[in-house]
């Protein structure tokens, strides 16, 4: 059950900008997740191992962001605002309680940009509404003649092995799934693109792994992927590093002693992995003609 909970501000700026989402602000309408993933970068909060059973809607969510968009666009202080930065904005509570789309159309009324990533397929119920978005949205003056467009959408796939999916994000739609969403988001005529965060080391950081990511984005009309390792950490029940290794014992037992080696005690792979990552993950995109970023 969804528990209310009342906030004293929503619209959180960023000290600078996102390097790979553009995003200068972010506003989540709720707490906690029902997509679960197992290796969410707030697991270890106050959520608990299962965030399905831990989520609240911040109920005062509309007027709170209301008072703090209007008084940003008095200042002409734009920037791109990523709704559902720590929780999936279209979870299926969404379909009841309105929160996003009530967001959605605030941001409309201040003519503020937007992007969205999600795992879930509610969000083309808000398709006439994000095109609106799209069209009226103030980008920031050094963005305008780069991007030309007030909106970003994209869905995120860690694997495209729908087993693993299932038991990493059980609460998400497939991959497949996924990727049919941004099909159809892409023929509505929006900029579209793949989260390829986080890619599994040595699940889906293989060639062929990547290459079916990257080839199934294309395919499907995405005009960018980003693809971006896995992070770990805590030592506790509910955080990440201890269910995603729970996972791994269950998986391939065999993998746990290279994650040891490949993480050590740190929350990042290192810098040589990511760096390879990146290599090889780009000459794949270059294959399929995909950018590795929004803006070229």
């Amino acid at each position: 059950m969804i528990q209310p909970k009342e906030v004293k501000a929503v619209l959180n700026k960023h000290k600078k900008r996102d390097g790979w989402f553009l995003t200068e602000y972010s506003v989540n309408p709720y707490e906690g997740c029902s997509c679960n993933c197992l290796y969410c970068y707030i697991r270890g909060s106050k959520y608990g191992e299962n965030m399905a059973d831990k989520l609240s809607v911040k109920s005062n969510v509309l007027e709170v962001l209301e008072k703090q968009l209007r008084s940003r666009s008095a200042k002409s202080q734009y920037g791109f605002v990523a709704v559902g930065s720590a929780t999936d904005a279209y979870m299926p509570h969404e379909s009841q309680l309105h929160m996003t789309e009530g967001i959605l159309k605030l941001l409309y009324k201040y003519r503020f940009p937007v992007f969205i990533s999600t795992k879930r397929d509610l969000i083309t119920r808000d398709i006439e509404l994000l095109k609106q978005i799209d069209q009226t949205a103030i980008l920031p003056e050094d963005l305008r003649n780069r991007l030309k467009r007030g909106l970003i959408l994209s869905v995120s796939i860690s694997t495209m092995n729908e087993k693993i999916s299932d038991t990493l994000e059980p609460g998400a739609c497939s991959p497949s799934e996924r990727l049919r969403i941004l099909e159809k988001l892409k023929q509505a005529g929006f900029f579209v693109g793949v989260n390829a965060i986080p890619i599994l080391p040595y699940i889906s950081d293989t060639e062929e792994e990547l290459e079916k990511i990257i080839s199934a984005a294309a395919s499907h009309g995405a005009d960018y992927i980003l693809i971006g390792g896995l992070t770990l950490f805590g030592s506790g029940t509910a955080d990440s590093k201890t269910l995603y290794y729970k996972f791994l014992q269950r998986h391939d037992p065999s993998l746990i002693p290279k994650y040891e080696q490949l993480y050590k005690e740190n929350t990042f792979a290192p810098h040589a992995y990511h760096s390879t990552l990146k290599i090889q993950s780009d000459i794949i995109c270059r294959k399929y003609n995909l950018r590795t970023k929004i803006l070229t």
